[in-house]
């Protein structure tokens, strides 16, 4: 039997996709990077049962005009964020220590650059 037929095998359901169910698949985040240099930016999700197609279907969906040089697909139960409603209590701690931010320190007479 041919490695392509044993993917497929038991895969069913997804239009588009023969034998590739949505629900049952794990939810991947899918990042691209548009041109060298500038960072990976979140573009959307998708379902896939596996790393190897749910790059292949982000390519596809999310790079059909060429928009992209990199892409990045990572489950979506190995991300862990913080809630924007525990915000004020999550980044006060930064807020409190004034020695962070440039306007506490004096800068002497004679430095032209830091």
């Amino acid at each position: 039997m041919s490695e392509r037929t044993e993917r497929s095998e038991g895969r069913e359901g997804m239009p588009g996709q023969p034998g590739v169910s949505g629900a049952s698949s794990p939810l991947w985040e899918v990042f691209v990077r548009a041109r060298r240099g500038l960072s990976h930016t979140h573009v959307g999700s998708l379902h896939a049962p596996d790393a190897e197609l749910a790059l292949r279907n982000a390519r596809d969906l999310y790079t059909r005009r060429q928009e992209g040089v990199s892409i990045w697909v990572v489950p979506a139960s190995a991300i862990t964020a913080s809630s924007p409603d525990e915000k004020d209590a999550f980044f006060d701690p930064a807020a409190d220590k004034v020695y962070r931010h440039p306007t506490f320190y004096e800068v002497p007479e004679g430095a032209a650059h830091l």
